[in-house]
C-alpha cells in the first residue's frame, strides 16, 4: 500500500509517499480500508517533531473509510461498513490515517450506515471532513461549555475548521447569538455562511475584551477560544462576571505554555475556565450529526479536498498558510 511516512521532523517536504506492506489487525483490532482523511494542525506540530512521536511513523489522527477485515467482530463490522475513527494514539503511538488501510481498536470505529452514507452531500469528502472536526466542536460545546439554547457564544478562531463547525452546530443547538472572530475581513462571508450572527474582526487577538460587540456588552455566556496563546487572557474578560465560561480548545498560535502565568490576575472573579481534549472525550453521535448534514440542518464546510496521497506534502503546505477556508481533505 501506499502511505506518507515521516522518518525525520522537519518541513511538509518530510512527508514521504513510499510503498509499505499492508498491517494486519491484531486480536481486538480492524484494518479500515482507507477513502478519506482530514489535516489537522496538530500533525504539523508532530511533523515538526513538537509531539512525543518515535519516527518513522506514518501521521494521521484520523481517518474514514471501509472494514477491510474485522477478525473476531465481523458480525459488528462487516466488510464494506462505512466507518470514521480519530485519536486514540493514531499517527503518534502507532501508525495513523496518512496511508491506504490502517488498523485501529476496535473500540475506536465508528459505524456510518450504508443508506445514510449514499446520502452524504459530497461523499469521501464530507465524510472525510467530519471526524475530529465535528467531536471537537461538539464535545466542546456540549460536554465542556455545556452551551444551552438562548445562550451568547464567542468563538475566538471562527475561521479555523472547529471554528466554523463550532458556529453551525451551535446555531442547530439553538445559541441565542454567535460571534466569531477573523483577521480579515475577507473572511467574513465565510464565517457568516457558518451560522454566525456576526463576525468580529480581532486585529491582534488581544484586545477585544476593550470593545465588546453591542449584543454582549456585558461579555459572553460562553466563550471557545481556538487559537491560544497569550490572547486567552483576553478571552477570559469577554466572559460575563459572574457566570461566564472560557473553554480551551485549539492552540492554532502554536503556543502551549503561558510566561508569568497569574491566575488571580488573568481570571475574573466569577468566570470559569475548562478544557476539552479529544483523548478524553466521550463518543460523539456520528449517525446523528450525518442525519443533521444529510437533512441540511448543519453544514459542513470543506476548504481543500486533494485526490491522492501524492498531493500530502502540497496539503500540509495549504494548512501551514492558513487559506483553506475549511477543514482539508486527502482522498486516498
Amino acid at each position: 500500500m501506499k502511505a506518507a511516512v515521516v522518518h525525520a521532523a522537519g518541513g511538509p517536504s518530510a512527508l514521504k509517499v513510499e510503498s509499505v506492506p499492508v498491517p494486519a489487525p491484531k486480536p481486538g483490532w480492524v484494518l479500515i480500508r482507507i477513502r478519506a482523511f482530514g489535516l489537522n494542525r496538530s500533525e504539523i506540530f508532530t511533523r515538526q517533531g513538537h509531539s512525543p512521536v518515535q519516527f518513522p511513523r506514518i501521521l494521521g489522527i484520523e481517518c474514514v473509510g471501509t472494514i477491510a477485515s474485522a477478525p473476531g467482530h465481523s458480525s459488528d463490522f462487516p466488510i464494506d461498513t462505512p466507518v470514521a475513527t480519530y485519536m486514540g494514539g493514531m499517527g503518534r503511538a502507532f501508525d495513523g490515517g496518512y496511508a491506504e488501510y490502517t488498523c485501529v481498536p476496535v473500540s475506536q470505529v465508528y459505524k456510518l450506515s450504508t443508506d445514510l452514507f449514499q446520502k452524504l452531500p459530497g461523499g469521501w469528502a464530507t465524510f472525510g471532513a467530519m471526524p475530529e472536526m465535528i467531536q471537537t466542536a461538539y464535545g466542546s460545546l456540549v460536554h465542556s461549555l455545556a452551551l444551552k439554547k438562548g445562550e451568547s457564544l464567542l468563538i475566538r478562531g471562527g475561521t479555523t475548521s472547529v471554528g466554523l463547525a463550532a458556529a453551525a452546530i451551535a446555531r442547530y443547538l439553538g445559541a441565542g447569538y454567535i460571534a466569531s472572530t477573523t483577521r480579515r475581513v475577507a473572511n467574513a462571508s465565510i464565517i457568516e455562511s457558518s451560522g454566525a450572527d456576526e463576525v468580529v474582526v480581532d486585529s491582534d487577538g488581544k484586545s477585544l475584551s476593550t470593545h465588546l460587540p453591542s449584543r454582549a456588552p456585558a461579555g459572553f455566556d460562553k466563550v471557545l477560544e481556538l487559537v491560544g496563546g497569550d490572547g486567552l487572557k483576553d478571552s477570559l474578560r469577554c466572559a460575563k462576571s459572574p457566570g461566564g465560561l472560557v473553554c480551551q480548545t485549539g492552540i492554532v498560535s502554536g503556543k502551549w505554555s503561558f510566561d508569568g502565568f497569574n491566575p488571580m490576575e488573568w481570571i475574573p472573579s466569577g468566570v470559569g475556565l475548562t478544557v476539552y481534549t479529544s483523548d478524553s472525550a466521550p463518543p460523539f453521535p456520528l449517525e446523528e450529526i450525518a442525519g443533521l448534514v444529510v437533512g441540511g440542518q448543519l453544514k459542513i464546510t470543506v476548504g481543500k479536498v486533494f485526490e491522492g496521497l501524492g498531493k500530502i506534502v502540497r496539503a500540509h503546505e495549504v494548512m501551514e498558510e492558513n487559506k483553506a477556508g475549511g477543514k482539508i481533505v486527502v482522498l486516498t
